[in-house]
């Protein structure tokens, strides 16, 4: 996906000069411009942090241009499910079009060495999940675990948080957070 291109076009799409979003976001223009043309990729929370000032939510993002399902399907096939996802990592989001949608569900797949940023995540709600295959090495605020299929976590999103799969194999978590993130 040429996420530069895609977000060129949703912020001229909102009528937003590169500096005006950049302003809006607490960021210089040339990073909005090294985005746009693919020379910088921003990790998910510098994503999220710079489509909150358009304003667009990262499952709007990702799939503008896609009519997977309908807004009161039930139930969703896996190929229904968009991938949010950047940097390596897999998110595969449910029920991404059902209106007013009040928490986020993921299939996140995580390649080996694959790591959600150096800079630990941070946004209100809680979120919790469960690995289902794989090794994850969750850090939450000052406490560090790693978890194996069939363990969990559940915590404020507010506390700074990062996930990292540590093993040989593709780590696959369910997760869901709430408020929608995305």
């Amino acid at each position: 996906m040429d996420i530069g291109a895609r977000l060129q076009r949703v912020r001229t799409g909102q009528g937003l000069s590169q500096r005006e979003l950049a302003k809006r976001v607490g960021v210089t223009n040339s990073t909005i411009s090294l985005i746009e043309q693919n020379k910088v990729s921003p990790s998910v929370s510098s994503l999220k942090k710079v489509l909150d000032g358009i304003p667009i939510s990262l499952a709007d993002f990702f799939t503008q241009d896609l009519h997977v399902g309908s807004a009161d399907a039930a139930f969703y096939r896996a190929d229904e499910l968009p991938d949010v996802g950047s940097d390596g990592i897999h998110y595969f989001l449910v029920g991404q079009r059902r209106p007013q949608r009040q928490m986020c569900i993921l299939r996140e797949v995580m390649p080996p060495g694959s790591d959600t940023g150096k800079s630990m995540l941070r946004h209100e709600g809680e979120e919790g999940g469960v690995v289902v295959a794989g090794e994850v090495e969750v850090t939450v605020g000052g406490q560090v675990r790693i978890l194996r299929a069939g363990e969990a976590y559940y915590f404020e999103s507010r506390v700074p948080h990062r996930f990292r799969n540590i093993g040989k194999y593709d780590a696959v978590i369910v997760s869901a957070n709430t408020p929608a993130t995305f």
